[in-house]
């Protein structure tokens, strides 16, 4: 093997390393949440196609990963919420369009159209991390002239990381807003209030 093929394989290891540290920070977070009564969320299963069967009785089979068709995250709030949502990591200074494919694309779509909640929760160098609601990730183009999001133009959607958690569901404010709300029978657009149901 060349130097440079093995530069690209440690690259790459390293790149899945860290994602997968990115997510396991996010699914203890999920973990805290449900603990606290705020919702349920689970990683969706990864497709995996199977190769060949060695014996069906004891469930020995030979298998690979097929490509991920769907966020990582799906789950509920308190409120009957639906959330779904993906977790991206960059050790870069900007998050590009296309680290989300057209067929997570096409299932976000298809999920914001039945009312769920959809957002990017994006890591920066494990420094700085954010909340990215999924029109304004799917509109970047659009809204900022080009195919990512750099470390202004994510500001607005920062979330903390406070005392070994994730805080992503932080400041979304749940059906009904505050329980003042719910009484009045009022309802609150979760992307326009900070005041979130689910900060202590």
């Amino acid at each position: 093997m060349a130097t440079s093929d093995y530069r690209k394989s440690i690259k790459g290891a390293q790149n899945r390393a860290r994602g997968q540290l990115f997510e396991q920070m996010v699914e203890d977070a999920a973990k805290y949440y449900e603990q606290k009564g705020i919702s349920v969320i689970d990683k969706t299963p990864e497709p995996m196609k199977v190769l060949s069967v060695h014996d069906r009785k004891a469930g020995r089979f030979v298998c690979c990963f097929a490509k991920r068709a769907q966020p990582d995250y799906k789950g509920i709030l308190m409120d009957s919420t639906m959330v779904l949502f993906d977790a991206k990591h960059t050790d870069k200074d900007k998050i590009r369009r296309n680290v989300v494919i057209p067929e997570q694309e096409k299932c976000f779509e298809k999920y914001m159209a039945m009312g769920a909640m959809c957002f990017i929760v994006v890591s920066i160098g494990f420094e700085n991390f954010y909340r990215v609601p999924w029109i304004v990730f799917r509109d970047m183009k659009k809204i900022y002239g080009h195919q990512y999001m750099n470390s202004e133009e994510l500001l607005p959607y920062k979330i903390r990381y406070s005392k070994g958690i994730l805080r992503f569901l932080d400041g979304v404010e749940l059906k009904g807003g505050l329980d003042e709300d719910r009484k009045k029978g009022t309802g609150a657009d979760p992307w326009k209030n900070e005041r979130g149901r689910t900060e202590e």
